[in-house]
C-alpha cells in the first residue's frame, strides 16, 4: 500500500457471481442538474488539494477498506416476486438523488424477499448509490424511513465503518465533481451505462480524521442550505412566471387583454362623427367562407362546416364568434416513415418536421431529420409562413400540441403525426388559433381524441371540429401586440432565472469541490 494510504479493513465481497442482467428503467428519471448536480469532467485526483497533495493530516484509502459491506440488491422478477401495496420498501435507481433519498413513488415487496436477498437488506445511515444507466454516481444517505427494505441490482449498499468514516461525509464526497470525475471514466457503456461493485470498492477516498470530517459536513449543508433557499425562490419565479403566462393567454383567447372594436365604436370620441364601421368576427367569418368556396382545390364536393354547438363554451364579446377549425383552414396531414417505400419517380432527401419538433407555443430545430421522397410530395407538403401545426399525440402531453411555422427553413416538409392548418385568408392571425388551441384547446383534444394506455391521439376529422374564436381584424392586431409584448418581458424574466440556476449550478459544484480540496479544514 502507498504511504499515503492507511489499511483501515476492508470489506466482504458480494459472494454471488455476477449475472450480466440490467432490470428495465423503473419509470423516467429526473434531471436534478440546474440545482447543481451535473456530472464533471475534472481529472483532478480524489482527494487531494487542487496542487495534488492531501491536505494535512488527511489520508486516503480505498473505499472498500473503510466499510463493513459493499454490495447490491436483486431484480424482483429474478427472484419471483411481484411488486404489492405494503411490505418492505423497494429502493430503485429513481428513489436515490443527488445527496437525498426521493420517497414520492416508491415500491413496496412481500417481506419474504428479504429473506433471499439478506446481504442488501437496509439499515439507516447506509450510504446508496446509483450503478446502472443515467443516474450513475447519485447518491444519498438511507433514513430510519427504508430500515429493513431492500433495493434493486441497479443500487449499491455502502456500510460504512462508522468509527473510520461518516455516511454524509462519503455521500458529499460520491457527488463532488472530483468523484463523478473518476466514476464516469470508469463506468462502462454497453447496453445501459455500468459502474461495478469492484470499482466502488476501489475509489479512493480522502480521510481526514472523524471530528474533521463531521466540520466538513457540517459546512457544506450550512452553505448549501444558503444555495437551495435561493434555488427554492428561483423555482417560485419561475412557476409565477409560467402561471401569468397562461393568464395572458387566457385574457387573449376570451377578449379581456385589450379593448374591444366594440368598446372602442361605442366610445364618445369614435361616435362624434357617427358610429366608425368596423369589420366583425361573423363578417370576417363570411369573407372566409367565401373564399373557401371559391377556391376548393380538394377531391370531390366542398362540404360545408359541420354546425357548432356553442352550447359549452364561453360567451365571446361583442364583435366576436365562434368557429371551427374547419371552417378557417385547409387540413392536412404528412408524409408517412416507411424505410420500404418504392418511389415511381426521381426522388431527393428534405427536412420534415417531427412530434419532437413542435412543441407548445415554439418549433424546435435542435435536430431535424430529413427523408428521401418525390418533387410531388415535397410540392404537396411544403410548409408555408403562416401554417398552424398541431401533434396528432403520442404521451397525453404532446396531444394537439402546436404552433405556427414562420419560414424558419427555406424547404421543409412535415410527417403524418403532425397536422398542417392552412388558413384560408391572411385576415386571420394564425397566432391567435394557435394560442387558443394550446390553452383552451387542450380540453377539447383531451376529451375528442382516442386513448390507450399513457398515449393518447387525436384524428384529423375530429381535428377539424376544434372550436375557434374569431375577434375583429383590427383586434387581433391589437391582441397579438399585446401578447407578443407582455411575453417577451417574460422571455427575459425566464432567461435570467435560467442564468441564475446554472450559476447556482457552478457554485455547488465549487462548495464541494472545496470541501474534497481541503478548503474547509480548520486551521
Amino acid at each position: 500500500m502507498s504511504a499515503s494510504s492507511q489499511h483501515v479493513g476492508r470489506a466482504t465481497p458480494d459472494t454471488a457471481a455476477p449475472t450480466g442482467r440490467n432490470e428495465p428503467a423503473q419509470g423516467k428519471e429526473r434531471s436534478d442538474a440546474a440545482l447543481g448536480h451535473a456530472s464533471q469532467n475534472t481529472s483532478s485526483p480524489e482527494g487531494a488539494t487542487e496542487s495534488g497533495k492531501l491536505s494535512t493530516g488527511w489520508k486516503s484509502a480505498p473505499l472498500g477498506e473503510l466499510c463493513e459491506r459493499i454490495t447490491k440488491g436483486s431484480s424482483p422478477n429474478w427472484q419471483g416476486f411481484d411488486y404489492c401495496d405494503s411490505g418492505i420498501i423497494f429502493v430503485r435507481s429513481q428513489n436515490v438523488g443527488w445527496g437525498d433519498l426521493k420517497l414520492g413513488e416508491v415500491a413496496h415487496l412481500p417481506a419474504a424477499f428479504n429473506e433471499k436477498e439478506k446481504k442488501s437488506v437496509l439499515k439507516t445511515d447506509d450510504v446508496l448509490l446509483n450503478l446502472v444507466g443515467a443516474s450513475i454516481g447519485r447518491a444519498c444517505v438511507a433514513t430510519s424511513e427504508v430500515d429493513g427494505g431492500n433495493v434493486n441490482q441497479a443500487v449499491a449498499v455502502i456500510r460504512v465503518r462508522p468509527e473510520v468514516l461518516a455516511p454524509k461525509f462519503l455521500v458529499h464526497f460520491l457527488i463532488s465533481p472530483l468523484a463523478q470525475a473518476r466514476i464516469h471514466s470508469e463506468k462502462v457503456d454497453v447496453a445501459r451505462a455500468n459502474f461495478s461493485l469492484e470499482d466502488t470498492r476501489s475509489l479512493s477516498i480522502p480521510l481526514p480524521p472523524l471530528p474533521e470530517q463531521r466540520r466538513i459536513v457540517a459546512e457544506i449543508e450550512k452553505q448549501f442550505t444558503r444555495l437551495e433557499a435561493g434555488v427554492a425562490a428561483l423555482r417560485r419565479v419561475q412557476a409565477n412566471l409560467k402561471r401569468y403566462r397562461a393568464a395572458v393567454l387566457k385574457a387573449a383567447c376570451e377578449g379581456r387583454l385589450v379593448p374591444t372594436e366594440a368598446a372602442l365604436a361605442r366610445s364618445p370620441r369614435s361616435t362624434k362623427n357617427g358610429p366608425p364601421a368596423y369589420e366583425t368576427g361573423e363578417a370576417l367569418l363570411a369573407r372566409i367562407l367565401t373564399e373557401r368556396r371559391q377556391n376548393w382545390q380538394g377531391r370531390g364536393k366542398l362540404k360545408e362546416p359541420a354546425a357548432l354547438d356553442t352550447a359549452k363554451l364561453f360567451d365571446l364579446p361583442a364583435g366576436w364568434t365562434w368557429t371551427t377549425l374547419d371552417a378557417l383552414a385547409e387540413i392536412k396531414g404528412g408524409i408517412t416513415k416507411d424505410q420500404n417505400r418504392k418511389h415511381t419517380a426521381p426522388a431527393r432527401s428534405v427536412p420534415y418536421l417531427r412530434v419532437a419538433n413542435v412543441q407548445r407555443g415554439y418549433i424546435d430545430l435542435t435536430e431535424v431529420k430529413e427523408i428521401v421522397t418525390t418533387e410531388d410530395e415535397i410540392w404537396e407538403l411544403a410548409l408555408k409562413p403562416g401554417d398552424i401545426l398541431f401533434n396528432e399525440g403520442g404521451d397525453r402531453d404532446k396531444l394537439g400540441r402546436g404552433w405556427v411555422w414562420n419560414g424558419e427553413l427555406p424547404e421543409c416538409i412535415h410527417q403524418n403525426h403532425v397536422f398542417r392548418a392552412r388558413l384560408y385568408v391572411a385576415a386571420l392571425n394564425p397566432k391567435l388559433v394557435s394560442w387558443y388551441a394550446n390553452t383552451f384547446g387542450q380540453k377539447f383534444f383531451f376529451d375528442e381524441g382516442k386513448h390507450t394506455t399513457n398515449l393518447a391521439s387525436i384524428s384529423m376529422s375530429k381535428l377539424k371540429g376544434l372550436p375557434v374564436p374569431i375577434p375583429p381584424p383590427a383586434e387581433q392586431t391589437r391582441i397579438v401586440a399585446e401578447v407578443e409584448r407582455r411575453l417577451s418581458v417574460v422571455q427575459e424574466l425566464e432567461s435570467v432565472v435560467t442564468a441564475n440556476l446554472q450559476r447556482a449550478t457552478r457554485l455547488r459544484q465549487s462548495i464541494l469541490q472545496k470541501a474534497f480540496s481541503g478548503g474547509f479544514t480548520c486551521k
